[in-house]
Formats: C-alpha cells, structure tokens, sequence
C-alpha cells in the first residue's frame, strides 16, 4: 500500500475518533457550548471530507489490484462521515427546537407579525420582479441598438468602398 494513503488515512481515522467524542459530548451540553461544539465539529468534517478526497486521488493514482481495496475502505470512510454529519444535523436541529419554542413562547401576536412580514415581502417581491423587467427591456433595446449600430457601419464600409472605387475609377480615367 501506498505510505501517502496511509498518512492519510491515519489522520483520518484519529480525527473521526475525535469527532465521535466530540458529539457524544455536544449531545449532553447546552446553550453556547453546545453551540461552539457543534461548530468545532463542523470544521472537523471539512477537515475529513478533505483527508477523504486526498485519500481517494491517492488510490486512484495505484495499481488496479491496490486500488480495488483501497476504495472499499474509502466507501466505508465516507458512510462513516455521512453518520457523523447526521448526527451534527440532528445536534443542530435540537438547538433549533429550543430557539423556536423560546420564540414562539415570547410572541404573542406572532400571526399579526407573520402577516406584516408576508405583506412586505410581497410588497419587496413585486419590485424585484418589476425591476427584473425593466432590466430585461433596457437589455433588449442595448441589444437592438447594437445590431442597428453594426448595421450603420457596414452601410458607411460599402459607401465608403463605393467612394473608392469611384475615386480610383476617376483617376484612372483621367490619365
């Protein structure tokens, strides 16, 4: 096997360990740390997710018979991170429980407030949409003014040419 591979794949498996722990303790915190755990985890799956790619054009790179082998264990280090970002979201979405009750506790005109908000954004939306439009229009006439431009100049090249030749012609002509 490759030296590089497992480098990588030592780091790998240290971090998911790590990671594992990780959660575990995330899950019986609250409030900020809670926050700042799942946080930290999050940066460790990107670290992972980049070790697993490292790890996949490594084997990639191998002989076919290595390389078979080699890529049975990266689909089992990818299914392990899929469970750990599982969990992250399932972490994440107890916090968003809490915060949503919190609010919903504290909002008692939270239908006058939701019906205000949806007015504005429709309100917000027509303009935009509005503002889309003339955007297209003012983009079709540049587009027709263009094409008349480019039109403009080929007639002056042929009159010019026209000029020319005349030109030439007279010349000619004359001796």
């Amino acid at each position: 096997m490759s030296e590089v591979f497992e480098g990588y794949e030592r780091q790998y498996c240290e971090l998911s360990a790590n990671l594992s722990r990780k959660c575990t303790s995330a899950s019986a915190a609250d409030g900020e740390l809670k926050k700042q755990r799942i946080s930290e985890i999050k940066v460790g799956i990107d670290e992972a997710e980049s070790l697993i790619r490292k790890m996949d054009l490594e084997a990639r790179s191998l002989q076919p018979n290595v390389k078979a082998v080699l890529l049975a264990k990266l689909r089992e280090y990818k299914s392990d991170l899929n469970n750990l970002k599982s969990e992250v979201k399932r972490l994440s979405l107890g916090n968003l429980a809490a915060r949503d009750e919190l609010l919903e506790s504290g909002m008692a005109d939270a239908l006058t407030a939701s019906a205000d908000q949806r007015a504005r954004l429709m309100t917000s939306t027509e303009r935009l949409n509005q503002s889309g439009h003339r955007v297209k229009e003012s983009r079709r006439t540049m587009l027709e003014t263009e094409e008349l431009g480019v039109s403009i100049l080929q007639d002056l090249h042929q009159q010019r040419q026209s000029l020319l030749h005349a030109n030439n012609t007279e010349r000619t002509v004359q001796r």
